[in-house]
């Protein structure tokens, strides 16, 4: 049975993760997530991916029994290498990567939702970074992106106690975008989406390049950046499609919607 569930419709791809009961990120489950995904990243149709989960979890992260057995320092490295590579690969995508959490997401669930470009949650859904209980540090990106969202302060406790917050309380430290009610989630996702592919592909691509990128460089570099991307965009047929629809009070018509 497939460890995640892809369906594609209007220009939107669900991958929905599905190994009962918690979702757990063993082997083959990544081997299948990066399948799924070299197939959205080629699909010249695909514009926004959303990512959910089935049932209580969203994902709660490494698979105990594969933990288990590591037990060489080579081992664990090249286990946390290749879970930072896949995840490094969404936070690349040039498609806007939205996390729908629909319920626990913890450990490498955590990292996952991390990578992805906006985070919703659902309401009663518990986010948390645990492998210090174990004994361990989150390897697959956690220690690095984690600050980057939410400040040093904040994501010390979370990664030195190892303790896990709601959904409400992840959404007031910008953890998460939103909170909504459980069963509004897909639709609240989708509608985000369906905003998204509303706009011209050249400028979302620009976009996520801009805000990507500018988090590792100086604010200088950054500016410049964005000053390049913006120049490049002023040249591109959508935007003169999308200026000209705004000033005859009309939607824009893009070539590849």
């Amino acid at each position: 049975m497939p460890h995640q569930l892809l369906t594609i419709t209007r220009h939107v791809a669900r991958i929905t993760l599905h190994n009962p009961p918690a979702n757990v990120l063993n082997l083959p489950v990544l081997k299948e997530l990066e399948l799924v995904l070299n197939e959205v990243e080629e699909d010249e149709y695909v514009r926004v991916v959303i990512v959910t989960g089935t049932g209580r979890f969203f994902c709660a992260g490494a698979d105990m029994n594969e933990l288990a057995h590591l037990n060489t320092a080579h081992g664990g490295s090249e286990f946390a290498v290749r879970g930072q590579s896949l995840l490094s690969r969404i936070e690349r995508s040039g498609k806007p990567v939205l996390a729908a959490i629909n319920g626990t997401c913890v450990g490498g669930g955590l990292e996952l939702a991390l990578a992805c470009h906006i985070r919703v949650a659902a309401a009663g859904a518990l986010l948390g970074l645990p492998e210090i209980k174990l004994g361990l540090i989150p390897g697959f990106g956690g220690t690095q992106r984690l600050p980057r969202v939410v400040g040093a302060s904040h994501a010390a406790e979370m990664i030195l106690t190892g303790e896990s917050l709601a959904a409400e309380e992840a959404l007031r430290i910008g953890l998460v975008s939103r909170v909504v009610p459980p069963h509004e989630l897909v639709a609240q996702a989708e509608a985000i989406a369906a905003l998204m592919t509303a706009r011209g592909k050249n400028a979302i691509e620009a976009a996520l390049h801009a805000i990507r990128g500018g988090l590792d460089i100086p604010l200088s570099e950054g500016l410049a950046r964005e000053a390049e991307l913006f120049g490049r965009l002023c040249v591109t047929p959508e935007k003169q499609e999308a200026v000209q629809a705004f000033l005859e009070k009309r939607q824009p018509k893009f070539a590849d919607a």
